[in-house]
């Protein structure tokens, strides 16, 4: 099934490169290609069988999200996102899923988990008020995930739930057009939302920490080893993989650049063998960044497979690979296009799209780098990590 998915992005690379210009231009992907992104499968990938999912291995997953962002920055980019959010679905009451997915397997949920809202506990569930901003892909999904937290009936905090995930049909939610204006990953349409007073029923909500830690997998009764792996080896890698898409496409749009470039005095630049070596080396950091995350992935399913838990050592290594396999990514784009030369700025070149585009990625709060660096520097000196550093890994 998971090479299914690629041979359909394989097929379809020069459609999808194609419509990245549109897309940038419509500040949110054409239906045309949210149409072709959902026959590929991409993003059922993660989503449980019973409800017409393809439940692969997550590498798997990761490799198609590269491929579809090689292609088109914006399209690789909502993937993610959205092909993620099955994976946190599946620790939901069946029911609810039921509601999802029922009519149609390939309906999609947006984002994001991001805690600006704010709920107010009510009988049998919670009244949510807020706006969000950074909802990818939302324009073609019917279902979103909205970060709160609670408070009281005079806005107080209250409690000590942290951050709680609440999911909402598209009725209950408005989508702002004209709120998605970024210099990068324009296509990706990360439009702001808005929810006033909508009823959201206890069982379409659930704890951040339940999901990170691994409780809500547990409390759900999933056996099965991709529910099991720990939320920091699902959503945090998406977003890792689309980058390395970006890069390895804005490389690849630099070797045809470059094959026949003539620089100011009138040679060959490939046969410039500073420039050879150049590139050769920001493939070779790309590709060590997919590398490092894949093996981080592979270690942890492993362990999962075994019956045991992922410690907090191993998950908090992994981020700040995570991390850090982005940020490779990016720089080794960035000394790319330093030895590019002035036509690679020119907007019909599709290198100046992909690096604009990675550059956004890079500011995805995931990839805020002191929080998971911190982490792991503590953990291999044996230190205590401090609850506010342990959140999201």
């Amino acid at each position: 099934m998971a090479n299914d998915v690629l041979e359909n992005l394989e097929g379809l690379r020069l459609q999808l490169c194609t419509q990245a210009a549109e897309a940038e231009e419509l500040g949110s992907l054409p239906g045309n290609t949210a149409d072709i992104l959902r026959k590929t499968g991409l993003v059922r990938m993660l989503q449980p069988r019973l409800h017409g999912g393809l439940e692969t291995d997550p590498w798997d997953f990761f490799d198609a999200v590269i491929l579809a962002a090689e292609s088109c920055s914006a399209t690789g980019w909502v993937a993610g996102v959205l092909g993620s959010h099955p994976w946190q679905m599946a620790l939901m009451p069946e029911s609810v899923q039921h509601d999802v997915w029922a009519a149609d397997p390939d309906t999609w949920i947006a984002s994001p988990f991001s805690p600006f809202g704010k709920a107010r506990r009510v009988e049998g569930g919670y009244l949510l008020s807020g706006r969000w901003a950074f909802s990818s892909g939302t324009d073609h999904c019917e279902w979103a995930w909205l970060g709160a937290t609670v408070v009281d009936a005079e806005g107080n905090r209250v409690g000590a739930d942290g951050t709680l995930h609440m999911l909402l049909p598209r009725s209950d939610y408005t989508i702002i057009d004209g709120s998605w204006n970024a210099v990068g990953l324009r296509g990706s349409g990360s439009k702001d939302v808005t929810v006033t007073g909508a009823f959201v029923p206890i069982e379409r909500v659930i704890a951040e920490q339940k999901v990170v830690s691994g409780v809500a997998a547990r409390e759900a009764g999933r056996s099965e080893n991709l529910f099991r792996m720990p939320w920091s080896a699902i959503f945090p890698n998406a977003i890792t993989a689309s980058i390395i898409g970006m890069c390895r496409g804005a490389l690849a749009a630099s070797f045809d650049y470059q094959r026949d470039r003539v620089d100011e005095a009138g040679r060959l630049v490939r046969e410039d063998k500073f420039l050879l070596a150049q590139l050769s080396e920001c493939c070779s950091e790309v590709e060590s960044a997919r590398a490092q995350m894949m093996a981080n992935v592979h270690r942890m399913w492993d362990i999962v497979d075994s019956g045991k838990e992922v410690p907090f050592e191993i998950r908090a290594a992994a981020r700040c690979d995570q991390v850090r396999g982005s940020r490779r990514a990016v720089e080794a784009l960035d000394r790319l296009y330093s030895h590019s030369g002035g036509n690679a700025l020119r907007s019909d070149r599709p290198m100046q799209r992909f690096w604009r585009d990675a550059h956004a990625g890079l500011n995805h709060a995931i990839n805020v780098y002191s929080g998971p660096y911190q982490a792991y520097a503590l953990t291999r000196m044996g230190a205590v990590v401090p609850p506010n550093l342990r959140h999201d890994i």
